[in-house]
């Protein structure tokens, strides 16, 4: 009898201390936090027990789901992110919002957003909250924190600097080359002067292909199920974003977190396969000297003689590590590339521009001939294309860092755990930052000073911007270069204008083209 007593009884204090720690994290520190940053001038929508505001922002959402712009309106928010539409009229550019119990604040604000993205003392880390990202995106350089990263870094870093960049254009133009011949057989077959093509899914294709080659020596191909298992985790990863966050939930065998173990444990098997074909090549061509090889190096194999304390990259972290520049390396170029498309095709006067520009800059006499790096560098009003298409299209929507502590930022002082949520989508139309007519089109906006360019945060900044960004602004040159070469572009009637985020901003409905040959 003592003995159940005593088993009842200690049930009953695991009982009280759940539901003390419940009562804690459900409804008292939502309240004590609520109560502190509205005593600093910091308000926001108010909390809900359980789900916060995450009912409000999905119905919000909901409501611009069938929502299609007119092609020469450049404002998505509200169908994207129409809770920062809504909430910042009232609350200000600095609010709070409750993801569940977690706190939010969105910092809407560019100065402050700059103060803490440039933050080198690891006060921010990145957001790891969502398993789902994760899964996506492995620990990899883009979600590591601290002496992770550092140590990622330092491996990564010589993959992207200058001469590789330079040897990977040939790759990039090539690719680009191999997508738009595909385009001439389409055309010859049609016996037309122009054929309507889908061109979202070919650049998902083409980058995948160059990403493949430059970092991992690899072909689509070979990588074709790492993409397509990516692709199915990024919904997933997106769908979670906005579910109220069970502790242990992670752990449920649900429908959807048996899907994602299933998909990352074929991601994984692929990549491993990757990995292996380029260790069982060492032997006759050594680990080589793109991202993939440098990698290689860094994990410091045993039978190179190298301690374990000199590994700088584990087994585990490459693989991680090939999971983020499949994606990111792919996806967000892919992106870009398909923005262009769409601004290019409605600014008719800009594509000739830009494709004059192309014929003086990297020649028009040679059929064959593909632009070079030092050619690409050259393309002044091409880069300034590029960079409204990124204010205006950013591929990357929002950016999203967490205090480590709690921490003084702009003069609020913020608790430790709290989500920081930066909408790049939005502050880039910040009239405030960028004019009147931060809602129109006008890649000259570059070229006039200002500061235009120190504003522009879709790449982020500071010590954790994208590693990446020289990588896609060249990839993106050649690209556009060669097709503008060879092609004029039109907007199919088919083409229905509803951006949409999916962890990347990509049409709803796809991009739907008419391209014509052009003899340039």
């Amino acid at each position: 009898m003592g003995c159940a007593w005593a088993v009842w009884a200690a049930a009953a204090a695991v009982l009280a201390s759940c539901l003390l720690d419940a009562l804690a994290r459900l409804v008292w520190r939502p309240r004590a936090v609520a109560a502190a940053l509205r005593r600093q001038g910091v308000r926001g929508p108010g909390y809900r027990l359980f789900v916060g505001n995450l009912g409000d922002i999905k119905r919000l959402r909901a409501a611009g789901a069938g929502v299609a712009l007119d092609v020469a309106s450049h404002d998505f928010t509200p169908i994207v992110h129409p809770e920062f539409r809504e909430w910042i009229p009232l609350y200000g550019r600095v609010f709070l919002c409750w993801f569940g119990s977690m706190p939010n604040i969105c910092v809407a604000d560019v100065d402050l957003a700059k103060q803490v993205l440039s933050d080198r003392t690891g006060l921010f880390p990145k957001n790891l909250t969502n398993p789902g990202l994760v899964k996506l995106l492995g620990k990899g350089l883009v979600l590591a924190n601290g002496d992770d990263w550092h140590r990622h870094k330092k491996v990564v870093h010589p993959a992207f600097n200058i001469d590789k960049l330079k040897a990977m254009t040939a790759t990039m133009a090539d690719c680009a080359r191999a997508m738009v011949s595909g385009w001439e057989e389409q055309l010859a077959a049609s016996h037309g002067s122009q054929v309507e093509l889908e061109l979202g899914s070919q650049f998902e294709e083409m980058t995948a292909d160059v990403i493949c080659h430059t970092a991992f020596g690899s072909s689509y191909r070979e990588g074709k199920q790492v993409f397509t298992g990516l692709k199915e985790l990024q919904f997933l990863a997106f769908s979670a974003a906005l579910a109220v966050n069970i502790p242990g939930s992670r752990y449920f065998p649900t429908k959807n977190n048996l899907r994602t173990w299933r998909l990352d444990k074929m991601v994984r098997t692929t990549l491993m396969q990757i990995v292996k074909n380029r260790l069982a090549a060492k032997e006759k061509d050594g680990y080589g000297d793109d991202l993939l090889g440098l990698m290689l190096k860094a994990c410091a194999a045993p039978e190179l003689g190298a301690k374990a304390d000199q590994q700088l990259l584990s087994m585990d972290e490459i693989i991680d590590e090939c999971k983020t520049f499949f994606f990111a390396g792919q996806d967000t170029t892919s992106h870009l590339l398909t923005w262009t498309m769409f601004l290019l095709s409605t600014h008719p006067d800009w594509q000739e521009k830009l494709r004059e520009e192309v014929v003086r800059e990297c020649g028009g006499g040679d059929a064959d001939q593909l632009p070079t790096y030092d050619m690409l560098c050259k393309l002044k009003l091409m880069n300034l294309f590029l960079l409204e298409t990124l204010r205006l299209y950013s591929p990357v929507p929002l950016i999203r860092r967490t205090t480590r502590a709690a921490v003084e930022m702009g003069g609020i002082t913020v608790p430790g755990g709290t989500i920081l949520t930066f909408p790049i989508a939005t502050m880039n139309r910040d009239e405030e930052v960028w004019g009147a007519d931060a809602g129109e089109f006008d890649p000259m906006r570059f070229d006039r000073g200002g500061g235009a360019k120190a504003a522009l945060l879709s790449f982020s900044m500071g010590p954790r911007a994208c590693i990446g960004q020289n990588f896609a602004m060249i990839e993106a040159r050649a690209v556009v270069a060669v097709i503008l070469r060879w092609f004029a572009l039109s907007l199919s009637p088919k083409y229905v204008h509803a951006p949409t985020d999916v962890i990347t901003l990509q049409p709803k409905h796809g991009l739907p083209m008419i391209v014509t040959r052009v003899h340039a």
